[in-house]
C-alpha cells in the first residue's frame, strides 16, 4: 500500500496544490494562458516524442492492440452518447460533449507521468500508442457528432476539413509521428538538443497536473446534474473493466501493456472535455462541473486500479 501511495501521491498531490493555488490566489484566468501554452506546445510534445522515438519500431506495430483500445473507447463513447441523447432528449450536440466526458481519459496530463512511474519503461509503447489513437478518435466523433447535429445543411467538406485540421495539427500528434520516424530511422537528435528535450519533457507532468488543478479551481460549480455521477462511473469502471475484457478476448498481450491500457482508461476525464464544451458553446458548465466529479472519485477508483496492478491482483487474461 506504500507503493501505490508513493505512486498516486505525487499526481493527485500535484492536483490538490494547483486546485488550492487556484482557490487562495487572486490572480486573473488569463495568467495561465502562457503556462498552457507551454504545456501544450513543448513540454508534453517532447515528452511524447522522446518516448516514441526511443521504443523499438517493431513495438509500433502492434494493430490488435491498438484497434481494442481504441474499440473500447468508441464503445463507451457509444454508450454515454445514448445516455446523453436521452438526457437531453434529442439534443446530439450536448450528447456528444457528455459522450467525450464518459470515454475520453486524461491521457495527456496525467497518463504518461503515471503508466511509467507504476509500470516503467516497457509502458512507453502502449501508452503512446493508446494515447495518438484515442486522441484521433475523439477529434474525429465529437466534430462528426457536433456537425450532424446542426440543424443547417451539412458540408461534407468542411466537416473533413475541420476533423482533419483538429487532428493532423495537434501538437501531441505530430509529436507522436515525428517519434515514430525517428523509431523507423533509428535516428537521435544532437546531444544538446536532446538535453533540451529531456528538461522540457521532466516538466510536463508536474506543470501539467498543477495547471489541471487551477482550472478545475477557477471553474465555478454553478450547475450539476443527476447524469453526471452516470458518466463518472461509465469513465472510472466500466472504461478500465471493458479494456480488460476485450483484450483478454482478443488474445494474449505482455503484462504490461494490459496493465496499462487499464490504467489509461481508469484516469479521469480529461480537461480537453471542458475546451470543446466551449468551443462549440454546449454543455460547459456541466462538463467543468463533471471533470472535478471525475477527477474526485478517480482518487479511490484510480488508487485502487494501482493496488492492484502494484500487487499482482489483476488478472491480465480473464479466459487462459
Amino acid at each position: 500500500m506504500q507503493q501505490v501511495v508513493s505512486l498516486a501521491l505525487p499526481f493527485f498531490g500535484l492536483i490538490l496544490l494547483g486546485f488550492a493555488a487556484g482557490k487562495i490566489v487572486r490572480a486573473p484566468s488569463e495568467g495561465l494562458v502562457w503556462l498552457n501554452t507551454f504545456i501544450l506546445y513543448f513540454a508534453l510534445p517532447a515528452l511524447f516524442f522522446r518516448l516514441v522515438s526511443r521504443a523499438p519500431f517493431h513495438e509500433l506495430a502492434q494493430w490488435s492492440f491498438v484497434l481494442t483500445t481504441t474499440f473500447t473507447t468508441f464503445c463507451v463513447f457509444t454508450l454515454a452518447l445514448v445516455v446523453g441523447f436521452w438526457v437531453s432528449r434529442g439534443d446530439l450536440r450536448s450528447a456528444s460533449i457528455q459522450a467525450a466526458l464518459g470515454s475520453y481519459s486524461n491521457i495527456g496530463y496525467m497518463g504518461p507521468g503515471l503508466t511509467l512511474a507504476a509500470l516503467g519503461p516497457a509502458a512507453t509503447v502502449p501508452t503512446a500508442l493508446i494515447f495518438s489513437f484515442d486522441s484521433i478518435l475523439i477529434f474525429t466523433l465529437v466534430p462528426l457528432m457536433m456537425a450532424l447535429g446542426r440543424a443547417e445543411q451539412l458540408s461534407l467538406v468542411g466537416m473533413a476539413g475541420e476533423i482533419a485540421r483538429r487532428i493532423l495539427l495537434h501538437p501531441f500528434i505530430i509529436a507522436t509521428a515525428a517519434g515514430v520516424v525517428a523509431a523507423w530511422l533509428e535516428v537521435r537528435p544532437p546531444d544538446a538538443i536532446d538535453t533540451m528535450l529531456e528538461f522540457l519533457a521532466n516538466a510536463a507532468a508536474p506543470c501539467a497536473l498543477f495547471a489541471m488543478g487551477v482550472t478545475v479551481a477557477q471553474r465555478a460549480v454553478k450547475r450539476t446534474a443527476p447524469e453526471l455521477p452516470v458518466y463518472a462511473v461509465i469513465k472510472l469502471m466500466v472504461h478500465p473493466a471493458l479494456v480488460l475484457v476485450l483484450l483478454s478476448l482478443v488474445g494474449t498481450f505482455p503484462p504490461v501493456w494490459v496493465y496499462t491500457a487499464v490504467l489509461m482508461a481508469a484516469l479521469p476525464p480529461a480537461l480537453n472535455v471542458f475546451i470543446l464544451a466551449q468551443q462549440y458553446g454546449v454543455y460547459v458548465e456541466r462538463a467543468s462541473t463533471g471533470i472535478l466529479m471525475g477527477t474526485v472519485l478517480s482518487v479511490a477508483t484510480l488508487t485502487t486500479v494501482l493496488y492492484l496492478v502494484a500487487n499482482g491482483l489483476l488478472p491480465t487474461d480473464l479466459f487462459p
